[in-house]
């Protein structure tokens, strides 16, 4: 197995970080090249990438989010928002339309950008022998953060990375059974079975921070009441009417 699949195969995420450590800038310019050589539709790019460092502003964003304490005590804290701002500009300057509010495709093009650049930070601090986490709960707290960092309309930040040195060990976290997931040809049916043996394996696993069984988890989190607090804030940085 060359170095690469290794990489991809063990990666996991880390929460513990030493607070002491500095990333030196060379590894985060490196960083930020890989994720910005990602793929993007048609070259669009549709994402942005705040790099935080200053300790008022992760401050803040740990007062919001106070199960996710890493913000604050890793290395480095990047944002990565889904940006349709930039071509909003270029229309404009062509004096060309610019109708993105009436269906939901220039979204889910920003939104698969932005994650396609935050798996290749991912990997490239791993290969830097550096641990990370993604945090996706900011969009709890998205309104404010636009706010806090300036974002104009027609971006929305989607999620966070934390970067720093880990002080805590992690395994490798099992995942569903390639049965359930991996389709050749066609989507093919499977046994609920397969649900069933990856709740027992995530029990034996035995990971801390779980405290339901893996359907168990879901089950209650797609039957709770939505929020709408991401819908509100789609429509108030108008990528929705």
């Amino acid at each position: 197995m060359n170095e690469t699949l290794k990489l991809l195969k063990n990666r996991r995420s880390y929460r513990d970080f030493d607070e002491n450590y500095v990333l030196p800038q060379a590894d985060l310019q490196a960083i930020l090249d890989a994720a910005r050589q990602a793929p993007s539709w048609m070259n669009g790019q549709f994402y942005s990438i705040i790099v935080l460092q200053d300790e008022d502003l992760r401050k803040q964003l740990v007062e919001w989010n106070p199960g996710n304490p890493h913000m604050l005590k890793s290395s480095a804290f990047l944002i990565f928002v889904a940006d349709l701002y930039r071509t909003d500009r270029v229309s404009t300057a062509k004096e060309t339309a610019y109708q993105i509010e009436d269906t939901v495709e220039p979204l889910l093009i920003a939104t698969t950008d932005a994650a396609l650049a935050l798996e290749n930070a991912v990997i490239a601090v791993e290969s830097l022998g550096l641990g990370s986490v993604v945090v996706g709960s900011i969009r709890k707290h998205g309104q404010e953060i636009c706010q806090l960092l300036n974002l104009p309309e027609k971006t929305m930040p989607l999620f966070g990375l934390s970067i720093g040195k880990p002080t805590v060990e992690m395994r490798v976290k099992p995942r569903l059974p390639e049965a359930a997931v991996v389709h050749f040809e066609s989507y093919r049916p499977y046994v609920y079975d397969l649900i069933e043996q990856y709740d027992q394996t995530m029990e034996d696993f035995g990971e801390a921070r779980e405290k339901k069984r893996w359907s168990q988890k879901f089950a209650d989190y797609f039957a709770a009441e939505p929020t709408m607090v991401t819908d509100q804030l789609l429509k108030m940085q108008r990528f929705l009417k």
